[in-house]
């Protein structure tokens, strides 16, 4: 248990410290857990921000198809896991009468058990790691604990994903605010020197230019100044 338990936390470290990009860890994540717990396959489902579930990640094109054919019929473990924020597991897919449009595929595969674990950031369920096997009752209460601590390393490297991404957004929108309000300044220099008009009525020529071009005030600041950069240097 220790050794994959490390491997997975290394992976997590991996992606936090940028060496590794964000779906090579949960792949490395996926693999472990399905070397450990002894499974044949497993896919990651992530729900996106347009409300449909898709897979991110997975060990093999078989595993893709068991989670599509869950989230074709909006029904399945993998999904209830994440609705639930609790581990989902079939025993017998030849059996199961939950979820039919699933077991049929899982059959139709050869796939004979299953085991969810739901994927929790900041205490929503926004996805589940899903191990499949082809032996029927493969996993047993040990394994879903075993694979819920898998998943919580998953969802720490989501949760840094999240974080950095909403972080690089702010700055980006900081650094681009920055930028617009620098070429103002600049647009409005040059009408003050061209046309002998204040600070605040250089800056209501712009604005009018604006509305009336029914343009942005940053591209019409920038027509401006690249307009009298050019005069500068023909």
């Amino acid at each position: 248990m220790q050794e994959p338990l490390v491997q997975a936390l290394d992976a997590v470290r991996s992606y936090v410290a940028g060496t590794e990009p964000l779906s090579e860890t949960l792949l490395q994540v996926a693999r472990i857990a399905t070397s450990v717990l002894g499974a044949d396959m497993a896919g990651l489902t992530l729900l996106y921000p347009d409300g449909h579930a898709r897979t991110a990640v997975s060990t093999s094109a078989e595993a893709d198809q068991l989670d599509q054919a869950q989230y074709d019929s909006n029904r399945g473990p993998c999904l209830e896991a994440f609705r639930t924020k609790a581990p989902l597991r079939v025993d017998d897919t030849s059996t199961d009468r939950r979820w039919p449009e699933y077991a049929a595929v899982a059959v139709a595969h050869q796939v004979r058990s299953s085991l969810s674990s739901p994927l929790i950031v900041a205490g929503d369920g926004i996805g589940a790691l899903n191990l499949y096997s082809s032996n029927p009752r493969h996993f047993d209460d040990a394994d879903a604990e075993d694979l819920a601590v898998y998943a919580a390393q998953a969802a720490v490297a989501l949760a840094n994903a999240q974080a950095y991404w909403e972080q690089a957004s702010l700055a980006d929108g900081l650094a681009t605010a920055m930028e617009s309000r620098a070429t103002i300044e600049q647009a409005k220099g040059v009408i003050m020197a061209t046309s002998g008009v204040s600070p605040d009525e250089a800056f209501d020529l712009l604005r009018r230019q604006s509305q009336t071009e029914n343009r942005k005030l940053r591209d019409v600041a920038n027509e401006i100044v690249a307009r009298q950069q050019r005069g500068k240097h023909p």
